[in-house]
């Protein structure tokens, strides 16, 4: 049977469904200070299935990132939070955009080595773009895009964030996953986002604006409905 929002006691207990274990770091903190207590996809019992990556088909944002929740809702009965999130690179005409966690194309790969493979390939194709120099002028303009969606038995909810910044010539920093060394933030003094803390990253990141503006809203449906 699955459990509706209303059903779901203090603290409420939503399932976060990412297997990425870069966004739960960043996103337990942010959980637990709304006083949610989430549960991830291995501790729910949810086995991976080759069919996840088939889940985020859409051209946008928000429709995978409901497509994601509606999913793990529908397996494990709980109310479901997932995302999708991107770098739109303005000289690449917004690419690689909804296709940025497997924009090399190497099934093959996972974790870090798939993150070393899409930027390779996202420097070698900014270096052939129009306007791009090789020495690094041009407009190297991009930004971080993030929808978070909220399903369980009765509603669906999303809310986007994005942050802005260009990509830089060469990594820098260790922190962070995916694009992050790469994505130079205007909001952190010129640093990317793999120079900087869990903290500060989480100040000005897509991911965390689209997931407090979506707890903010979830809070006031539980106010006024729980």
């Amino acid at each position: 049977m699955m459990t509706a929002i209303s059903d779901v006691p203090l603290p409420h207990s939503l399932l976060l469904a990412t297997r990425s274990p870069g966004k739960l770091r960043e996103l337990r903190p942010m959980f637990q200070a709304a006083r949610f207590a989430v549960i991830d996809l291995a501790a729910a019992g949810v086995a991976e299935q080759p069919v996840e990556d088939e889940l985020e088909v859409a051209t946008t944002f928000e429709e995978n990132a409901l497509a994601k929740a509606r999913y793990f809702h529908r397996l494990a009965g709980l109310p479901t939070i997932a995302d999708d999130s991107g770098l739109e690179v303005f000289a690449l005409d917004g690419r690689p955009g909804v296709h940025s966690k497997r924009w090399s194309g190497r099934q093959d790969l996972r974790g870090q080595a798939l993150d070393d493979a899409n930027n390779a390939l996202l420097l070698e194709q900014l270096e052939r773009a129009p306007g791009i120099s090789a020495k690094g002028g041009g407009d190297r303009g991009a930004r971080y895009v993030c929808v978070a969606a909220y399903c369980d038995a009765s509603i669906a909810m999303t809310e986007r964030g994005e942050t802005r910044g260009k990509i830089t010539r060469a990594p820098r920093g260790n922190g962070g996953f995916g694009y992050d060394p790469y994505f130079e933030s205007e909001e952190l003094e010129g640093r990317t986002f793999g120079e900087v803390s869990m903290a500060e990253k989480a100040r000005v990141s897509h991911r965390a604006r689209a997931f407090a503006k979506l707890l903010q809203r979830l809070s006031a449906h539980l106010t006024a409905f729980g």
